[in-house]
């Protein structure tokens, strides 16, 4: 749901000090790591051209664009504004929020698989996402395994977006998070940087099989896949 850029910090994860406290609390972002959210899922089916598909999700309803929903702003208030500025393509702008649900192919069960696991391991499991606050309801209500978490803090709810400093320390006071405890998984550069600044032991995620080596490296032994 945003925008990256490349980290000198290392393409996957920074490596953690031995003499750490060990780890009881991991902290998941969702898109991109859990769920598998994209507007080309919906996009795809509106546009002929895959060429005209990639300038629309550039040029008018853009990462950027939709990345001020994640940070609070009303989606009524979102479409109009960009209606108003390009109102030859107001059906293909109204249908990013009212087929919203589209853009949503599903869970990734492999990731789901370690979430699972590391539940079983009785450790303390909370999400940080950047999220539009009048959408992540539908999210709610079709994942089941987001019961796994003891908390999840959105950002549309919180009106600040990773990687933010601020919306990391909100997660950390509101569930009382000690960060050389904690592990922090994001597949942006820019969110695990911004974390790893913060304290936590911050992982990378490229997929499943890579976090499963990167909890092992970490002292969190994930049973291997059958």
């Amino acid at each position: 749901m945003r925008p990256d850029r490349e980290t000198l910090l290392g393409d996957r994860r920074l490596a953690s000090n031995t003499t750490s406290p060990s780890i009881d609390t991991v902290v998941f972002d969702l898109d991109g790591v859990l769920i598998d959210w994209n507007p080309r899922h919906l996009y795809r089916q509106l546009f002929d051209d895959a060429v005209a598909m990639e300038r629309f999700l550039t040029e008018v309803c853009s990462l950027e664009w939709n990345e001020r929903q994640d940070a609070g702003r009303p989606w009524q208030e979102a479409i109009r504004e960009l209606v108003g500025r390009h109102p030859d393509q107001a059906e293909m702008i109204t249908a990013y929020h009212e087929r919203w649900p589209e853009t949503l192919r599903g869970e990734m069960p492999e990731t789901v698989e370690v979430l699972e696991q590391l539940k079983a391991m009785s450790l303390r499991l909370y999400a940080l996402t950047n999220w539009s606050h009048e959408t992540f309801p539908i999210a709610r209500e079709r994942f089941a395994f987001l019961e796994c978490f003891d908390g999840i803090v959105v950002s549309g709810e919180e009106r600040v977006v990773k990687p933010d400093p601020a919306i990391f320390r909100t997660l950390l006071t509101r569930y009382d998070i000690e960060p050389s405890r904690a592990v922090f998984i994001d597949d942006s550069p820019r969110n695990v940087a911004a974390a790893a600044g913060l304290g936590f032991h911050s992982v990378r995620f490229t997929d499943a099989d890579q976090l499963r080596r990167d909890l092992a490296a970490l002292g969190l032994a994930v049973p291997p896949r059958p």
